[in-house]
């Protein structure tokens, strides 16, 4: 793992409520929460390891909710007599609810302090996998399925702030970490839903339900966590920890105003919308192309899985570097790469096409990398993954109901991967401008 001194040399220091800068610890030390200030209480390692702990456990749980139903969605739709198209429409459900829910957790973290609403945030997913098997309707199953996910929306905003919050020293390496754990869970519920359902008797309803345990999980440390009066602290004002101008008065950051806020949800919701797509479709493609249904579901599982190690990886990289556009670059032509195989060669490539777009999905590790690189304060990093995720996936909705759109009117898959190429060609243009070395607080 890198050194404390490697993740800190382009993260900006976290500092108190506008007073006093937190020192720099030496590798193998960790850092107190940076809101702490002299007077305040003393963390004990235990809890900074049951952070760290948490976070790992929660990031598992942020994404079975999604990919554990698709693998199930023809049991479902059978056994709730849901139609095709409300089908269909559950591919938008999720960034939808990402961007409406999402937007609520900056306020709620400066009313309750970042770690108990991620505790909330577990409860409602645990409640909404419980309920989501026992509904006996496509109304009250979209309901149970949304409480599930408004769960993961605020976890989702608030993981960047609780990294910067408890490892501020350590934002790159705790940042892969996180984003390891969170693509395991992706890949791991998309690979053992089925068999896990069949071991349990067949029925879609126990399969779907058998999530709810690990989500139960996560909310033991949380509820551990929150119980400590660092992690209740609410989270500050941005405007209380932005710089002082040169005549001593502390303007407000507005973030809208922001063109690197823009840039960042911009390149979040186009790699959200290609990550979408390839969940959605990249199975279609492979068996329109001749292979087996069981065989495009194992390379969508290749392409899910690759972001495992990937995960980890590339933050502590980016951390390291002043501007992350080389990534951004990198990761793009990846996905040039794979949609080019699909156009020219979709079955006697699949396995190669299968892992460069694994490769490419990683934008998301790195998207969040950025996000907590590009403010100095803690309160900005709230408000700039708010703005960032939620601005994201709304921009995310469309691209899959697009490219299923474009299938059915041409009959095939040239002209959505003309759209899909597009799309990643604009998510490498602002990923770049993403990626410079600047902080929301310079107005920039």
């Amino acid at each position: 793992m890198a050194s404390a001194d490697d993740d800190s040399r382009n993260s900006a220091p976290a500092t108190d409520v506008g007073t006093r800068t937190v020192p720099e610890h030496p590798a193998g030390i960790q850092a107190p929460p940076p809101e702490l200030g002299a007077e305040g209480p003393v963390v004990p390692r235990w809890l900074v390891g049951l952070v760290a702990a948490g976070l790992v456990i929660a990031a598992l749980n942020l994404r079975p909710a999604i990919s554990g139903l698709g693998p199930l969605l023809e049991e479902v739709r059978h056994g709730l007599h849901m139609s095709g198209t409300v089908a269909g429409l559950l591919t938008s459900v999720p960034p939808l609810c990402f961007a409406i829910f999402g937007g609520l957790a900056p306020r709620l973290a400066r009313r309750r302090g970042p770690a108990p609403v991620v505790l909330a945030g577990m409860v409602a997913i645990t409640l909404g996998l419980v309920l989501r098997p026992l509904t006996g309707g496509t109304a009250t199953f979209l309901a149970a399925t949304a409480l599930a996910l408004a769960g993961i929306a605020v976890s989702n905003v608030l993981m960047p702030v609780i990294v910067k919050h408890w490892f501020p020293d350590r934002v790159g390496s705790m940042t892969g970490i996180y984003s390891m754990a969170l693509a395991l869970g992706t890949a791991g519920a998309a690979a053992v839903t089925v068999p896990m359902t069949d071991a349990l008797g067949g029925s879609w309803r126990i399969g779907l339900a058998a999530w709810a345990v690990p989500a139960a999980v996560a909310v033991v440390p949380w509820a551990v966590i929150s119980r400590n009066r660092a992690a209740r602290t609410p989270e500050p004002e941005a405007v209380q920890e932005a710089p002082e101008t040169a005549e001593g008065s502390v303007p407000a950051l507005r973030i809208t105003k922001s063109p690197t806020a823009w840039a960042l949800g911009v390149f979040f919701g186009l790699q959200a919308s290609a990550a979408y797509i390839t969940m959605g479709w990249l199975p279609q493609i492979f068996r329109d192309a001749g292979v087996s249904a069981s065989a495009a579901g194992v390379m969508l599982a290749v392409t899910m899985g690759m972001g495992v190690p990937l995960s980890f990886v590339l933050p502590k990289l980016a951390a390291r570097m002043r501007h992350q556009g080389p990534l951004v670059l990198a990761l793009g032509v990846c996905g040039l790469v794979g949609y080019a195989g699909l156009w020219l060669a979709p079955a006697a490539g699949a396995w190669a096409w299968a892992l460069v777009l694994g490769v490419s999905n990683c934008a998301f590790p790195l998207a969040l990398t950025m996000i907590g690189m590009r403010s100095r304060s803690n309160a900005g990093v709230v408000k700039l993954s708010a703005f960032a995720q939620s601005t994201g996936y709304l921009i995310s909705i469309p691209g899959p109901l697009l490219v299923g759109s474009l299938h059915d009117l041409s009959g095939g898959w040239h002209v959505p991967l003309l759209l899909m190429t597009a799309l990643m060609l604009a998510q490498m243009a602002t990923g770049l401008l993403a990626g410079r070395d600047r902080v929301i607080e310079e107005g920039r």
